[in-house]
């Protein structure tokens, strides 16, 4: 009884309609030059351990990652 009633209940909860946001990412928050963010990156070949990097908005730049498009959906910390 109590497995039906749990599945009822998430049955309702994805049938929900998720809240609307403005519509647009927000990307990364401001910061000085020696401001670091933190992103989870894809684990190295061979492992399924989540990795976090930290670089500055010039350190991810130079490897080519857009930092406010990534941030939303990667973006863990900011360290001042």
């Amino acid at each position: 009884m109590a497995q039906e009633l749990f599945v009822v209940a998430l049955s309702i909860a994805a049938a929900l309609p998720l809240p609307a946001g403005n519509g647009a990412t927000a990307g990364a928050p401001e910061g000085s030059p020696e401001t670091r963010y933190c992103l989870r990156v894809d684990p190295v070949i061979g492992s399924r351990i989540e990795t976090i990097q930290c670089r500055t908005r010039d350190g991810w730049a130079d490897l080519d990652v857009n930092l406010d498009q990534e941030w939303a959906a990667n973006g863990v910390r900011v360290i001042a």
